[in-house]
C-alpha cells in the first residue's frame, strides 16, 4: 500500500514477510526434519519414517551425513523464521516536499540499532541516477541511486515483491524525479 498526495509520497516496503520466504522456510524446515529423522532412525535401528527402512541406510557414513544436513537445515530454517517474525527489511520511504525532507526507515535485526533511519534534505539531492548493467544471457540489471551533493550516491531500493520490467522501473524513477524536482541521469 502506497500513499501519494501533492506534497507527500510514502512507499511502504514489505520486508521479509513475503509468500516466497514463508514457502522456503516451510520447505527447508520439513526437508531438514526429514533428513534428521532418517539419520536418527539409522542410528537407533528403528523406523521413524516408514518410507525409508533403516536397513537401507547405514549410520556410518550416510546416517551421519543426513543428520548433519538435517541439523544444518534446521539452523537455517530457524534463521528464516526469525527474520520473518522480526520482519527485517520492512519500513517505508517518505518524500515530503512541504518540509523538504526525504526519510528512509527500515527495521533491522533486534538490538540497539534495530531502527534504521536516514533523513536528507530534498535540496541536497543532485539527481536520480539510473544505472544499467548487462548481465548473463542478455539480461539487464537496473539500479536506481539518489545522488546527493558532496556525498556518496545511495541506492534507492525498488520493492522486490514487485516484478517490474525495466520500462516500469524507469517510469517510477521519472515520477520520483518529477515529484522531487530533480533531473535524471543515465549510466
Amino acid at each position: 500500500m502506497n500513499w501519494r498526495s501533492n506534497h507527500i509520497w510514502i512507499e511502504l516496503i514489505k520486508g521479509s514477510r513475503k509468500k516466497s520466504n514463508f514457502c522456503w522456510a516451510l520447505i527447508l524446515f520439513f526437508g531438514s526434519l526429514g533428513f534428521l529423522l532418517v539419520g536418527t532412525s539409522s542410528y537407533l535401528g528403528r523406523n521413524l519414517i516408514y518410507l525409508f527402512p533403516y536397513q537401507q541406510i547405514t549410520f556410518f557414513p550416510q546416517g551421519i551425513v543426513m543428520s548433519f544436513y538435517g541439523i544444518a537445515g534446521l539452523f537455517i530454517s530457524s534463521y528464516l523464521w526469525c527474520t520473518i517474525s522480526w520482519n527485517v527489511g520492512s519500513g517505508y520511504d517518505q518524500f515530503d516536499r512541504k518540509k523538504g525532507i526525504v526519510c528512509f526507515f527500515r527495521w533491522g535485526f533486534p538490538g540497539k540499532k534495530r531502527r534504521i533511519l536516514f533523513r536528507f534534505l530534498i535540496k541536497d539531492i543532485q539527481s536520480i541516477r539510473i544505472e544499467v548493467k548487462e548481465g548473463l544471457f542478455n539480461r539487464r540489471a537496473i539500479s536506481l541511486y539518489m545522488e546527493f551533493r558532496g556525498k556518496v550516491a545511495i541506492p534507492f531500493l525498488i520493492r522486490t515483491d514487485e516484478n517490474l520490467i525495466p520500462r516500469e522501473i524507469e517510469q517510477k524513477a521519472a515520477e520520483l524525479a518529477y515529484f522531487l524536482g530533480v533531473p535524471i541521469e543515465m549510466n
